[in-house]
């Protein structure tokens, strides 16, 4: 056979391959997706770039389509923590935590990750607001809702954020209650340059 003849067939099944495969994915998330699902996504894209305003915009277009949408209402409460609207924030994380707590199934381990991560999220704000002994309760429903949360951010976050080894909820958890225990002239429980390596959650 022609080796150019055969370079080209090669070429020609690994290209056909490629957009065949492309239209399946595409085909399989269309048919997969739920309402709101493709705002929720745009409104996580501008939350990467730090378009917060742009963000919220997105995440209020999926609650249309889907109310109590979990990634969106998560979502909206990331930007509120990132504007410093922390009233905003934890008002989004309550709502997030009641409707999880009440319509959750046994066997959802996505909405049990979501249901840690809200309360993580909330005891972040608790502590950005100083309110250690209630920081310190979500943190420990974060805890014993999901183990998973022990791992803290993911490698990405890591590489984004510049730091090999973030704070968890855990680390903080420990440290709080160490802190609380002492007489309250002796604590210290800011420490800014710490404190901000503290990351959000998002499952």
């Amino acid at each position: 056979m022609n080796r150019r003849v055969l370079k080209r067939f090669i070429i020609l099944c690994a290209i056909g391959t490629l957009v065949m495969f492309t239209i399946w994915t595409g085909t399989t998330v269309f048919l997969n997706e739920e309402p709101g699902d493709y705002y929720t996504r745009e409104g996580d894209i501008r939350l990467g770039d730090k378009k917060y305003d742009e963000a919220i915009i997105a995440f209020n277009k999926a609650l249309e389509e889907q109310p109590n949408h979990r990634g969106a209402v998560m979502g909206r409460a990331l930007a509120f923590i990132q504007m410093g609207k922390n009233k905003e924030a934890n008002s989004e994380l309550t709502h997030l935590i009641k409707f999880l707590e009440k319509n959750l199934e046994p066997d959802d381990t996505t909405g049990r990750g979501a249901l840690a991560a809200a309360y993580a999220n909330r005891g972040i704000v608790k502590d950005r607001q100083e309110n250690y002994k209630a920081a310190f309760d979500d943190y420990v429903m974060a805890l014993k809702t999901d183990q998973g949360i022990l791992d803290g951010p993911s490698l990405f976050d890591k590489i984004l954020y510049g730091t090999s080894k973030p704070s968890t909820i855990r680390d903080r958890a420990i440290y709080i209650h160490k802190q609380l225990q002492l007489p309250p002239g002796e604590r210290l429980l800011k420490v800014p340059e710490i404190d901000a390596k503290q990351r959000m959650y998002k499952p």
